[in-house]
């Protein structure tokens, strides 16, 4: 009798506990979507607001993504925008990475949404790619591991770093409905040609009519009135890009310049002179490249460029 008592308890007991497990999962799920999440901090932008509008010419000229409204409110979503808080604010949110006062969105206009600003909806389908600087075939985390070594000038996040992650995260988001492998228009910068040879002396009076109010007269740009992080960006000294970034590529920089400067003024600048003012921009002092020396850097300071 004490035996079939037994027996019957053990029993009990079996079910029971997997009815609760199966109860527990399914209230799991019922619960997931009304799950509450930690609060992300809302990311300021880096420039006033009337000034972070996409400003499309023509109805369906462009790639339209995905409005921050739409992005999903669940996990994905989470991360999604964790990476545009990286890209908005990239020295708080990726700050053991980033090395001056930069955010990734100093380059990648508008949240990475600007058509010639180098949008980041125009890249995602376009990698891995052949890199014709590293001369060879890179992935979209590696290109992104380059930015943060010389634009950022700082060290490049490891492949499974959460916000490597997010930044790729934020791009796949961005992409959405984008066809891979296609050259979309406003991809990258604007083609530009010199008409003439260049002239730091004439870039000088081209930057102090239109670019000195933004970025200064010492080319160190304007803080927040708090004093953390810019408004406008340093274009150069020791909070800016290094030598190895590609905005320290001559045409590069013109190409920005033409495309999105000055800023509610795109396409404002003639093509000489957008590359008059890139090589002034060009001439001034920043961080030396990583990959050379200090002796090279001090010595042959235009080849270290």
């Amino acid at each position: 009798m004490k035996y079939f008592f037994l027996k019957w308890v053990l029993l009990f007991m079996f079910f029971n506990i997997n009815i609760s497990a199966v109860g527990a999962e399914e209230i799991g799920q019922s619960l997931d979507s009304l799950e509450v999440r930690p609060s992300l901090v809302n990311s300021r932008l880096s420039l006033p607001t009337q000034l972070t509008q996409v400003h499309v010419i023509s109805p369906g000229e462009y790639f339209a993504p995905p409005l921050v409204a739409d992005i999903p409110d669940d996990r994905f979503g989470d991360m999604v925008r964790m990476g545009r808080d990286i890209l908005i604010n990239t020295g708080v949110y990726a700050e053991r990475y980033a090395g001056n006062g930069l955010n990734c969105s100093s380059c990648h206009l508008q949240e990475g949404r600007k058509p010639h600003g180098i949008p980041l909806w125009a890249a995602y389908g376009r990698y891995p790619m052949y890199r014709h600087k590293t001369r060879t075939v890179v992935t979209l985390e590696e290109r992104i591991q380059d930015c943060f070594i010389y634009s950022m000038d700082g060290i490049a996040p490891t492949l499974d770093a959460p916000e490597m992650k997010a930044l790729v995260t934020y791009i796949k988001w961005l992409s959405k409905g984008a066809p891979v492998g296609v050259d979309l228009p406003g991809r990258g910068l604007p083609n530009i040609s010199r008409t003439q040879d260049l002239d730091p002396k004439r870039g000088k009076i081209v930057y102090e009519t239109h670019c000195e109010f933004c970025h200064g007269k010492d080319g160190k740009g304007q803080k927040h009135t708090n004093g953390k992080g810019y408004m406008f960006p340093p274009l150069w000294g020791s909070d800016s890009y290094n030598k190895g970034a590609g905005m320290q590529r001559i045409r590069t920089l013109a190409k920005f310049i033409k495309g999105n400067m000055p800023l509610g003024a795109s396409f404002s600048l003639t093509n000489q002179e957008s590359l008059d003012v890139a090589i002034y921009i060009w001439l001034q002092e920043r961080p030396r490249n990583p990959k050379m020396s200090w002796a090279m850097d001090f010595f042959f300071p235009n080849m270290a460029r």
